[in-house]
């Protein structure tokens, strides 16, 4: 008998990070607030794209992080928190890789599908709301990145002039910040 096929990631060595409590993760909601709501207000296509997608809850698991993220993109009122790896979280999409390729396929600088394929990224639950994610994500004019770490302020406008020397970048999007 054959093993049945798998999409899954083979196994890699993940950090073992210790449990992040929740009240060490209460200064980053703000902040993650403040970054959902300028991307809705500055992208309100990308949320509208989403269609009854909108109200999907997606587990964002960069696994190098000691947290995880839950998005909610509702039109009206986008969520987005961090969530101690230890807690129990209700979703219906969970999408696991390492920071950086969540970023830079979020960014457009990596195609999802052939991160799915290679198995670096991990897709659960409802594909179809992932693929309208990624869908909504790959029309966004400029860079997604660019829009969350301006919303930042200061350390923001670092932080994105830091990933610009890093990675490369559509046309002249480092410019632009």
């Amino acid at each position: 008998m054959l093993p049945t096929p798998s999409l899954a990631a083979p196994h890699r060595r993940r950090p073992q990070w210790p449990h992040v409590p929740a009240v060490l993760l209460a200064p980053l909601q703000p902040l993650l607030q403040r970054i959902v709501r300028k991307v809705a207000r500055e992208q309100p296509a990308l949320f509208a794209r989403l269609g009854p997608h909108g109200r999907s809850r997606f587990l964002i698991d960069a696994r190098d992080l000691p947290f995880i993220l839950l998005l909610q993109p509702d039109p009206v009122h986008p969520r987005l928190r961090a969530v101690s790896r230890a807690a129990a979280v209700d979703c219906d999409t969970h999408i696991s890789g390492s920071c950086r390729e969540l970023v830079t396929m979020v960014d457009g600088r990596q195609d999802g599908d052939s991160l799915f394929f290679s198995r670096d990224l991990l897709i659960t639950g409802n594909l179809e709301a992932a693929v309208c994610l990624r869908n909504a994500l790959d029309d966004i004019d400029g860079s997604i990145m660019q829009h969350v770490c301006v919303a930042l302020g200061k350390p923001g406008r670092m932080l994105w002039s830091w990933f610009c020397s890093r990675e490369p970048l559509r046309g002249s999007e480092c410019a632009a910040a």
